[in-house]
């Protein structure tokens, strides 16, 4: 068509058969996959905390951070086996170790780290074998950032447009989102020696928020399922309470108070971003013109 041309007929709509959904929505449920999305993250950010704090000195901090690990891990595997209804189902993803699938290297991530963790808290609690128990925390703070975005990964690499097109930013946001997470662990639970959770706690809400921003600026007409709903609603609330931890860590250097505010604020933002991301995927689905309008576009730019 030639400059100044005028379209004799509209321009096609693009939609479904009778408006129904082109993708079944995901049966995932709620709240066992937001946990599991949360807790993973969380618990990966919080093992390499401790291993760092393990590696400068700070034993308390280097103590919440295994413990977080720990139970953050093996909480996130009892969500995903009650999603998945029958153990043997997560047992049946160990049989193979298949690359290209990024369901399978999330299971041999998330039980290997599980296990490394909890037998490093064990060894610390019972006082056995503690050389062995030091070489499993180590190891799974080794493989703890693997841990932090491999969810986001496997969000990615389904065809819900809400979370396929935000394939660039998710690991980013996901990332930042568990650093945040596990420096609101540092400071609750480690008052003493809190200063490196405090900068945790900045430096991941701002990698949060940032990435958030770029998502949304970059991925056109997907991103109403992350303004709109209750995804919308509950993305915004994320981002208030991202914003006022970070400047609440900024002032926890001399108020105890400040310090506990900026925790719960910033544990509170990590869990309604992941619940927020989850339903706006799901929403996506639901809209055929998620999926028909963007793969339109594609054909003919």
């Amino acid at each position: 068509m030639k400059r100044g041309d005028r379209l004799i007929v509209p321009e096609a709509e693009f939609r479904s058969y009778y408006g129904r959904p082109v993708l079944k929505q995901p049966v995932w449920k709620v709240p066992d996959v937001p946990a599991y999305l949360y807790l993973g993250g969380m618990a990966g950010a919080s093992s390499t905390m401790a291993l760092c704090a393990d590696l400068t000195g700070r034993r308390e901090l280097a103590r919440a951070g295994r413990w977080a690990a720990a139970v953050g891990a093996t909480v996130s595997v009892v969500a995903l086996v009650h999603d998945l209804a029958r153990p043997a189902r997560f047992l049946n993803m160990l049989r193979v170790l298949k690359p290209t699938s990024p369901l399978s290297i999330g299971s041999w991530i998330l039980t290997p780290f599980s296990a490394l963790s909890s037998a490093g808290v064990a060894s610390e609690l019972t006082g056995w074998l503690p050389t062995l128990g030091r070489a499993a925390s180590t190891t799974a703070g080794v493989i703890a950032p693997a841990m932090t975005t491999y969810t986001a990964v496997l969000l990615a690499d389904t065809a819900v447009p809400g979370w396929h097109e935000a394939h660039r930013e998710l690991p980013f946001l996901f990332a930042g989102s568990a650093v945040s997470s596990a420096g609101a662990v540092g400071m609750l639970a480690a008052p003493r020696e809190s200063a490196p959770a405090r900068r945790m706690a900045i430096a991941g809400a701002a990698l949060e928020l940032a990435a958030g921003q770029r998502m949304h600026r970059r991925i056109g007409l997907v991103g109403e399922a992350y303004r709109q709903g209750r995804a919308g609603a509950v993305l915004r609330t994320a981002r208030a309470l991202a914003c006022v931890g970070a400047g609440a860590a900024l002032l926890a250097g001399r108020s105890r108070g400040a310090e506990v505010v900026s925790g719960l604020c910033l544990s509170a933002a990590a869990v309604a971003t992941r619940y927020g991301i989850f339903e706006a995927g799901r929403a996506s689905a639901r809209d055929p013109r998620y999926t028909v309008v963007p793969q339109h576009n594609g054909l003919t730019s």
